[in-house]
């Protein structure tokens, strides 16, 4: 198999674990992390000093939980992505990824009829693909299982809804954590491999792949990732030790299963 890079997802806390481990890159976290606020959720939102004079091809957590997309003022969600988008741009490399999970801000009141939520995160989509457009940067849309979100839980769901909303630029993540939750084949993987703009992966319950309990399955998705057609970089998304030396052994062991797949591609 054969990809263009492995990364992590990480915290500011954990960036130079992740490099002193060898990943290729680093994929920061954004809200309350990449971009916080200086001056208290009163104050604008600002660079965090950690990340100044980096670059960086992938971003995680776009949007805080406590903006609530569905239910909040346009308005008020066009200006989050104005002022954060620029801020990830100073820090990005071109046409760097933004993956749009975001669980919490995604949510559906109760109440609210399935065809009015997706038609009111239809018109967030829109918004924050057009801002990352102005700011040479890419939406990716993560499907999230029912444990995060009660809006768009599969990968053939998202497919879906990008196609019947006519959403175009915008790809779907490949997120193992979730196709295992949701109970869904990998066999959709290829039957939409076209579709798949950025990778997740991680053992069963977002363990480290390889960890004392875990299984091969992530050996499965990326074989599935890789025979539809995908070739751009996977990110680790896992649960890593809080002790930054011990998580650096953990993300050093998985980038080499990783490596080894990728060198004899099984």
């Amino acid at each position: 198999m054969s990809f263009t890079g492995y990364g992590v997802v990480a915290g500011a806390e954990l960036t130079e674990a992740v490099r002193r481990a060898g990943a290729d890159h680093v994929e920061p976290t954004i809200a309350g992390n990449l971009a916080i606020r200086p001056d208290g959720d009163d104050g604008g939102w600002a660079l965090n000093d950690v990340y100044a004079g980096d670059r960086f091809p992938s971003f995680a957590i776009l949007v805080p939980g406590g903006l609530p997309l569905l239910t909040a003022d346009p308005d008020a969600v066009r200006g989050y992505f104005e002022a954060i988008l620029p801020i990830v741009r100073s820090v990005a490399d071109p046409a760097a990824k933004l993956v749009f999970g975001s669980g919490t801000a995604r949510t559906a009141p109760d109440g609210m009829p399935q065809p009015e939520a997706h038609r009111r995160f239809a018109e967030v989509l829109r918004t924050a693909r057009d801002t990352a457009v102005a700011n040479d940067l890419r939406i990716v849309l993560e499907p999230l299982s029912r444990s995060e979100t009660n809006v768009l839980n599969s990968f053939a769901e998202a497919v879906r809804f990008l196609d019947d909303a006519a959403i175009d630029g915008v790809d779907v993540v490949a997120d193992l954590f979730h196709i295992r939750n949701e109970g869904e084949s990998l066999d959709v993987l290829r039957e939409y491999g076209d579709r798949v703009g950025h990778v997740h992966v991680s053992d069963r319950d977002r363990l480290p792949i390889g960890a004392e309990g875990g299984d091969d399955v992530w050996r499965d998705f990326l074989a599935a990732v890789h025979d539809g057609g995908y070739r751009g970089s996977v990110s680790l998304e896992c649960k890593w030790s809080r002790d930054p030396t011990m998580a650096e052994v953990e993300i050093r062991r998985s980038l080499d299963l990783l490596r080894r797949v990728h060198s004899v591609g099984v």
